[in-house]
């Protein structure tokens, strides 16, 4: 039986039960500085929120939420994933990294039977820069006047078969989490510069 410890929401722990479903893994999810050292995989959902819970694990692949900056900033054990909200409870997960961090944390990865999907390792990867534009001409739409946000809700959902409109993905997602990765990919990037309503 594999062990992997991970460290998340009462939310996440729900979707990494399910990810994890029918795989020959036990999970033990921890919120202290006091648990085991012998697991085959750590996973930080809250790296994000400043705290590099797994920081001194360097000998055994760690899985962290980390979306706006890239795997040069992380331990060569330590990978990207996107742990947004919405965007791993079904598919599985997209991952970036270097490429002695994505060779690490495929090996297990495949190992343990989680679905993941490999992204450039840049700033929101693939699917959050994506979101995260289209949430921002939301904005901007929003802002002129085109239309109320839920009826640019609506019209995305049944215009693009989205699962949520782009304010609804703000709302899910976090809007300070939106404005940052724009302000990253702004510096780059005029297309991300965000909208004067992102801002709190």
């Amino acid at each position: 039986m594999q062990q992997v410890v991970i460290h998340c929401s009462k939310e996440d722990e729900i979707i990494w039960h399910t990810l994890l479903a029918n795989k020959e893994a036990s999970l033990l999810f921890v919120n202290t500085s006091s648990f085991p050292f012998d697991a085959n995989l750590y996973i930080d959902c809250l790296f994000e929120d400043g705290d590099n819970f797994f920081e001194v694990i360097t000998h055994k692949p760690v899985l962290v939420n980390a979306v706006t900056i890239t795997g040069q900033a992380l331990q060569e054990n330590q990978c990207r994933f996107n742990g947004w909200p919405g965007f791993y409870e079904k598919n599985g997960i997209e991952i970036a990294g270097t490429p002695t961090q994505l060779t690490c944390m495929t090996e297990t990865l495949d190992f343990l039977q989680i679905p993941y999907r490999k992204s450039a390792d840049v700033p929101g990867m693939f699917a959050a820069r994506t979101v995260a534009m289209i949430i921002n001409e939301a904005y901007f739409g929003w802002e002129e006047g085109i239309s109320s946000k839920e009826d640019i809700d609506t019209a995305m959902k049944l215009g693009t078969n989205y699962p949520f409109g782009p304010f609804e993905w703000a709302n899910k997602i976090g809007i300070q989490r939106v404005l940052t990765l724009l302000l990253v990919l702004s510096e780059t990037d005029d297309r991300y510069v965000p909208a004067s309503t992102l801002y709190p």
